[in-house]
């Protein structure tokens, strides 16, 4: 939603839109913007550095047209294991017929398979099941041999290459980060992107790897570990707690484990980010059918709805975006239910007393955990929380306060940080180190805006500088007359 016209009754939620073919113009990005994107993903298993440039440019366009912040996520492949080249492509197969997986990334014969990952046939075993086709397909390894494994098709489909090949229970002694994924990491921090997404996360090492390559090149951008695999759900609580926030991936996610099990592994995902503080992203076919349809399904809305009321930060639109018919249509369509949602949500208790939080000042999390409850009891119209480093937005974002809240700060990468943030409208002021200057502008502002008027009320955080590094200072201010 736009700063220069802050809509009060907006949705709180986020919404991350993948850019591709369907919005590679400036004028379509300015549309989703408009229509409530706050962050754009640029998916890095598609395209090379350049198009990644291509991207990032149009992106900064857009910025300037709206004046609007929006952040951006460059979303790592990972060690994503897909099938080489076939000999035969399309290949159709039936329930019962015999297919072989064979070393390398080429086959020769037509009921043949290869793949990306040499070691594949190694950690392969007898009776394991070999997804394809994001699970469409069903394979069971029935022999092997050194070179080979020979694998019976358990559902029909049709086999291309370069698909993807999950391996629900097998473990792999894939690195977490490819070659590829490092070099993307290091343009992505050389080009200040906000979010960096590492797929396939297993362990609070893989995080940690992309946090220490990122901090050598003094990034500032925030990792998000991708929950897509069971080992992840084993050691949910530890990499949580190792990475800035969290993307429920359901697309591999329901292929690793039953699918079944994919609706309570959302709700624990979504549960312990709460509990640490985190942001979390649900993504995967959420308005699935939107590639083609104005309209999405009544079950596609209630999913939506329901990652809202689960808790999640944000939603994510991909191929919706990225490739579909109606991009526009897609994204005002989850901020509508988004808006209609969260109206259940208003009346709910706040939470008790603030969880520690590290990225902060003690003082700094105090003072911001009371101004939302002082906002709630004066009835204040808009919350202002000034952030050099996003921290104290962050803290304000996870007290899911309904009252409009500005995330204030004269540093672009923290107003594009506070993008993803629940809650939080990034708004650019020139100098938020003098507090009386910071008030006025944002009084000013809302002047302008017709976002407030004589008798509302804002509750200011902000420092004195007295406490180096803090938010020490709480104001409320009722507007006068100009």
């Amino acid at each position: 939603m736009s700063t220069s016209g802050l809509q009060v009754d907006g949705a709180r939620s986020k919404i991350v839109a993948t850019v591709g073919p369907a919005c590679d113009t400036v004028e379509m990005l300015v549309e989703l913007i408009r229509h409530g994107v706050d962050v754009f993903r640029i998916n890095a298993a598609h395209g090379t550095q350049a198009d990644y440039a291509m991207w990032l440019e149009k992106i900064e366009q857009a910025r300037q047209i709206t004046d609007i912040p929006v952040g951006t996520l460059l979303d790592l492949s990972g060690p994503k294991i897909r099938l080489g080249r076939l000999a035969q492509d399309p290949l159709e197969v039936e329930a019962g017929q015999e297919l072989t997986i064979v070393r390398g990334e080429q086959s020769t014969e037509p009921m043949q398979l290869c793949s990306n990952y040499g070691k594949l046939i190694d950690e392969i075993k007898v009776n394991d099941s070999i997804m394809l086709a994001d699970g469409t397909i069903s394979l069971k390894v029935k022999s092997k041999t050194k070179d080979v494994a020979t694998c019976k098709v358990l559902t029909a489909g049709t086999i291309r290459s370069r698909q993807g090949i999950n391996l629900p229970g097998v473990t792999l002694s894939v690195s977490a980060m490819r070659p590829e994924d490092v070099q993307n990491a290091i343009w992505g921090a050389k080009n200040e992107i906000d979010f960096i997404s590492l797929s396939f996360v297993r362990s609070p090492q893989d995080v940690a790897t992309l946090k220490d390559l990122l901090q050598t090149m003094d990034s500032k951008a925030l990792v998000i570990a991708k929950i897509e695999k069971r080992e992840a759900l084993e050691r949910l609580e530890d990499i949580v707690e190792a990475a800035d926030g969290v993307m429920v991936a359901r697309g591999d996610l329901g292929v690793e484990i039953d699918v079944a099990e994919t609706p309570v592994a959302q709700k624990r995902i979504i549960q312990v980010c709460r509990e640490k503080l985190k942001p979390v992203i649900v993504a995967t076919q959420m308005l699935e059918s939107m590639h083609t349809n104005r309209r999405p399904t009544r079950a596609e809305a209630s999913d939506v709805a329901n990652a809202i009321l689960d808790g999640a930060d944000a939603c994510m639109l991909s191929g919706e975006t990225a490739i579909g018919k109606f991009p526009a249509e897609a994204v005002a369509t989850m901020d509508r239910i988004m808006v209609f949602t969260e109206q259940l949500l208003r009346d709910q208790p706040a939470p008790g007393r603030m969880k520690k939080f590290d990225r902060v000042h003690p003082i700094t999390s105090a003072v911001t955990f009371n101004a939302a409850n002082i906002a709630e009891a004066i009835n204040a119209k808009l919350v202002v929380v000034a952030s050099r480093t996003g921290g104290t937005a962050w803290i304000k974002s996870k007290q899911r306060n309904y009252i409009a809240t500005l995330g204030v700060s004269d540093n672009e990468a923290t107003l594009r940080r506070m993008s993803l943030f629940w809650g939080i409208v990034p708004h650019r002021i020139s100098n938020i180190d003098n507090p009386q200057k910071l008030l006025e502008e944002v009084i000013t502002w809302g002047r302008v805006q017709n976002i407030l008027t004589i008798g509302d009320r804002v509750v200011f955080v902000t420092g004195t500088g007295v406490i180096d590094n803090t938010h020490n200072l709480l104001v409320v201010h009722e507007v006068g007359a100009s």
